[in-house]
């Protein structure tokens, strides 16, 4: 095979698809609740399909889906109806199936007779498990043959599986049902305007495990373990109210979402990462954990810090073509209990990603800024430092001053940017760049890489190293408005290929530059008037290359299609260079695609223009929800905001922007140096109540690296 890539690699879920996460665990099933081996569903723990069938029938007949709602990101109520043998339309049968995803099941199946007589019913359910790997669900690959063992005991069905050495299981349990090796059947009488109701729980037998505490079961009236996790989160997060409802109700449903991405490291329980989206990417990933936590520091700075120590206790030791793992840098993903021949380069941890190493110094920068005590944040500085020697020593490979990428083996991803698909970066003539590749937006992350890790030398008083840091920085950033910069273009190169040539397709990419400040103010203007383009801008967003390039498709993984995440980052840049009025034209196009998916931004939507399609088009295998995604209306509105926390220089810097249309904010419970703040903007006009003591509430521009480092840096006595 060419390349794992995630575009081509996952099958379409199917239309109105439930998919439901809470930590490592997920659960994807049909409109009625049932799962069927012949799609990419199933229920998940520790990346194994521990269930690949759950089909339920009453009297021998299919469920008919009326609705299905997720209450919360773990749980969802299905209901469907008895399909009757007689001809008739109408059935007086209609089930519910209340299902929350743990470690493991637990479904509440109800039957409700709204008819004239009583109901005699016959409910089966089919129950397979074939402990498919991740990848093997995800990319349609024909299973492992398990040596498989069923065993009826008492109200149980237990399934063990055998695959060379490696031990698998599932428990199925419930009460008052006739359990065979194949079907869970119960026999009842509903009558007239009555119910019946009966309770599953599927757990996975894990080695070492007692199956009851992965599931522990509530007592009445108590709340689950997803319900206590996700009230811990509420309890800690701000609480938001906003003028625009609509709005209000997608930060809401970010919140949410973001609680049951959070999972903990096994190693460290108290450390809580970001996952990076359900339902393929339920694990950590180096460079999407890093940006959706740094997204989402004004919610809770403690997401940034787990993901910072988590990876940095995962970096690169050793070179490793078959992982790509190499002195410093920083892990592309991890993989929880999936066969080394499946997972990408062959390892559970794989180390194929070239942004994730300066994104971790790039992340340390801004967390060290949130208050956190400095013997936490220094006890991360040499790990930074071991991130920038892997900047040096391996990310320049030809020693030109740019970090560039080139798989070191034929496993791996052949596009190692955050546009990872096979034909992610091409020309504006459509041909492939070739390795290797070094991306724009990859040198705007070393460019303040070198910056934060300078601010936080000169902050602990180390000059030399301060000054040594800022010179390459600057350096950088001259040598990249030389050699990227297309002047008959007005525009940057996506990439500078092996052959040194700019890859001339205009995509979105060089918005992440704007983003962080590597951009000549003289150019700016022509790069915001391009990424706003009707070529670039669709109406719901900025697209990912632009419609008038050669490998354009509006239904394409990265050669058209709209981020969420990217747009939010093009905001921020836009506003960085002054460019108010575009900068809330991306963030509330963005926030009105949100309505028409349940306020749940998705992964990336299709690039169709909305004069051409009235609502945004979805893009079949988007993962949903997915942090990057979540985090977007959070960074949307801290963004026009203009809200940062800078606690070693004292304060808060707020000169909000907000668009009328948002109506006013008030935050209460916000987080800011370990205390809780109340935030209320009316008419732009911001006031903060709570801060700590020494801290002051700084109106106007809030001061980017490049200043910090002024300010930071010691000046000679005149």
């Amino acid at each position: 095979m060419a390349g794992w890539n995630a575009d081509t690699a996952a099958g379409p879920l199917g239309s109105g698809t439930v998919t439901l996460v809470e930590g490592t665990s997920f659960c994807i099933s049909l409109p009625n609740g049932d799962i069927h081996p012949d799609n990419p569903h199933g229920a998940f723990f520790e990346d194994t399909r521990f269930l690949s069938r759950w089909s339920l029938t009453i009297n021998g007949q299919p469920l008919e889906p009326l609705a299905a709602e997720t209450k919360q990101p773990y749980r969802a109520l299905f209901a469907s109806r008895v399909t009757r043998s007689d001809g008739y339309a109408d059935s007086p049968l209609i089930v519910e199936r209340l299902r929350e995803v743990a470690a493991g099941i637990l479904e509440q199946i109800t039957i409700r007779n709204y008819g004239l007589n009583p109901a005699k019913c016959l409910v089966s359910l089919r129950i397979e498990s074939d402990f498919a790997d991740l990848f093997e669900v995800k990319e349609a690959r024909i299973p492992r043959r398990w040596e498989e063992t069923r065993q009826a005991d008492g109200d149980s069905l237990i399934i063990r599986a055998l695959w060379q050495n490696a031990r698998k299981g599932v428990i199925v349990k419930t009460e008052g049902a006739d359990v065979t090796p194949e079907t869970l059947t119960y026999r009842t009488v509903v009558a007239p305007q009555d119910q019946w109701t009966t309770e599953l729980r599927v757990v996975p037998l894990v080695e070492g495990i007692d199956p009851d505490a992965l599931f522990v079961h509530p007592n009445a009236g108590e709340l689950s373990r997803s319900d206590r996790r996700r009230q811990e989160w509420v309890a800690k997060i701000p609480v938001l109210q906003m003028g625009n409802r609509s709005i209000e109700r997608t930060l809401r449903r970010s919140y949410d979402d973001l609680g049951a991405l959070r999972i903990e490291d096994p190693d460290h329980p108290e450390r809580v990462v970001v996952a990076a989206g359900a339902p393929w990417f339920m694990t950590l990933f180096g460079r999407d954990s890093l940006l959706a936590s740094s997204m989402a520091l004004p919610v809770d700075p403690s997401l940034a810090l787990g993901t910072l120590q988590t990876l940095a206790d995962r970096q690169g030791r050793v070179v490793d073509p078959t992982s790509e793992e190499e002195p410093g840098k920083i892990l592309h993903e991890v993989r929880l209990d999936v066969s080394s021949g499946l997972s990408l380069g062959g390892k559970s941890a794989y180390y194929g990603s070239v942004d994730a190493t300066p994104l971790f110094v790039l992340v340390l920068g801004m967390v060290s800024r949130w208050g956190f005590a400095r013997d936490t944040i220094a006890a991360l500085l040499p790990h930074a430092d071991r991130a920038l020697d892997w900047i040096r020593d391996y990310g320049d490979k030809d020693g030109d001053g740019f970090v560039e990428y080139q798989r070191l083996n034929d496993q791996g991803l052949i596009n190692q940017g955050w546009k990872d698909s096979w034909d992610g970066i091409n020309f504006a003539d459509g041909t492939l760049a070739e390795p290797p590749i070094a991306l724009c937006e990859v040198q705007a992350y070393v460019y303040t890489a070198y910056q934060a890790r300078a601010w936080m030398a000169y902050d602990a008083g180390e000059t030399a190293l301060g000054n040594e840091l800022a010179e390459l920085a600057a350096q950088l950033k001259k040598r990249f408005n030389e050699q990227f910069w297309l002047p008959e273009r007005g525009y940057y190169a996506v990439a500078l290929d092996g052959r040194k040539r700019p890859v001339d397709a205009c995509a979105s990419n060089m918005g992440h530059c704007l983003w962080l400040g590597l951009v000549d103010e003289d150019k700016a203007p022509q790069v915001a008037e391009r990424l706003m383009s009707p070529e670039m801008f669709s109406g719901w967003g900025v697209r990912t290359l632009a419609s008038d390039m050669r490998a354009y498709n509006p239904a394409s993984y990265h050669n058209g299609s709209v981020w969420p995440h990217d747009n939010a980052i093009i905001a921020t840049g836009l506003l960085r260079y002054g460019f108010v009025a575009e900068a809330q034209r991306i963030s509330t196009a963005l926030l009105e695609a949100a309505e028409y998916s349940g306020g749940r931004l998705p992964e990336l939507f299709c690039g169709f223009s909305r004069e051409q399609f009235t609502v945004p088009v979805p893009y079949p295998t988007a993962c949903s929800p997915q942090a990057w995604a979540a985090t977007t209306p959070i960074r949307l509105v801290t963004n026009l905001m203009r809200y940062d926390a800078h606690v070693s220089r004292g304060g808060l810097w707020m000169d909000p922007v907000l668009p009328e249309s948002f109506g006013e904010l008030h935050i209460t419970n916000a987080p800011l140096a370990g205390g809780r703040i109340t935030i209320d903007i009316a008419k732009s006009v911001p006031t903060v109540q709570g801060l700590p003591e020494g801290l002051v509430l700084h109106r106007g521009h809030r001061p980017w690296m490049t200043e910090l480092l002024e300010q930071a840096k010691p000046h000679p006595q005149t």
